[in-house]
């Protein structure tokens, strides 16, 4: 079974819609369904936050596999302290997950983006 993140610019409406779709689910009123949202408030707090380096070492972590910090780095020629931070940044955001050993990993098999006006 495909693994998908959802990737939302959208406010406080679309939260509660969720809430809302949840709250009936768990009252036996609607469909199963898991989705996982990962939400930003606007625009420019997606594109700062989802940086063209950060999508690029994304791919690159997904194409290899479980990877360390290290390895990544000399994969995508970059300095280790900035590919650190932008591991880290992932990581809190939940798009890379830490797995044993030490090593990180992409953990979705496909993101999707929807931009809402």
């Amino acid at each position: 079974m495909s693994k998908k993140l959802n990737v939302r610019v959208s406010g406080l409406p679309d939260a509660l819609d969720r809430f809302e779709a949840a709250w009936h689910f768990a009252s036996g009123r609607g469909p199963v369904a898991t989705v996982h949202v990962l939400s930003f408030a606007d625009l420019p707090t997606l594109l700062k936050t989802l940086t063209p380096a950060r999508w690029q070492l994304l791919g690159r972590l997904r194409a290899a596999g479980p990877s360390s910090v290290h390895a990544l780095a000399r994969r995508l020629e970059r300095d280790y302290k900035n590919v650190y931070m932008d591991v880290k940044a992932l990581v809190a955001l939940g798009l890379i997950e830490r797995r044993e050993g030490g090593k990180i990993a992409v953990g979705w098999d496909a993101v999707r983006a929807e931009l809402r006006f």
